[in-house]
């Protein structure tokens, strides 16, 4: 599961752990991430903690090889991991769109290549659940690289089910497109990696988020 040191992705591990399943965490900040695990771990769940990356091929690849090698299978899995920019589309700078698509497009296109393959070499039933949000549906202002990652995540989820019913594949596909949650994905700047930093900086991108009123977060 990806993003899952806060937010919905916090909220889906307490549930597994409650379900009795061994679960894979993968998040980019490591505190969280080593609190997401020992938590769940301290109340008898399996429980392994890879910090990655999602936008990294390499690191994704890596979470799927340690998935298999930890817990030996791969029955469900969550791409979760999301960030917002909010600010113009013409203000959005290159970077701005890289880091947003790269965390919320690329990565689900990453977990996807990298767990599918395990996935229908195991030939049992399985599910792969893709965080959208409302914003995967519609469409509004301010935030136009978050629902353009969001609405290419509702495109493959969608394109993804339909591909594995043709082949007869047991394996499920959901995508959660929820209203404004709860989360800290106004605030995911603070895991914006320095090369990606907008010139015009992450201080006027919280300015146009407050200026906008915004009390609550969208999924992600």
């Amino acid at each position: 599961m990806t993003g899952a040191a806060s937010g919905i992705g916090r909220a889906l591990v307490d549930r597994f752990a409650a379900e009795g399943m061994k679960i894979v965490l993968a998040d980019v900040e490591a505190d969280s991430l080593e609190q997401a695990e020992q938590e769940p771990r301290a109340g008898g769940a399996t429980i392994l903690a890879v910090r990655t990356d999602v936008r990294q091929a390499d690191e994704v690849d890596a979470l799927a090889e340690k998935t298999l090698a930890v817990i030996g299978a791969a029955h469900v899995v969550c791409n979760n991991a999301g960030v917002s920019v909010t600010r113009s589309c013409w203000d959005h700078t290159l970077a701005d769109w890289e880091w947003v698509l790269g965390v919320n497009l690329w990565s689900v296109i990453l977990g996807v290549r990298a767990f599918v393959p395990i996935m229908l070499d195991q030939g049992t039933e399985g599910h792969i659940v893709n965080t959208a949000s409302i914003s995967g549906l519609t469409t509004g202002a301010f935030m136009a690289s978050y629902r353009v990652s969001k609405h290419g995540v509702v495109a493959l989820s969608e394109e993804l089910a339909r591909e594995l019913a043709q082949i007869g594949a047991p394996i499920k596909v959901s995508v959660l497109c929820s209203r404004p949650v709860r989360t800290r994905i106004m605030t995911s700047a603070r895991n914006r990696p320095r090369s990606l930093v907008s010139p015009t900086g992450s201080e006027s991108a919280r300015a146009e988020a407050q200026s906008l009123g915004r009390a609550s977060a969208e999924a992600g």
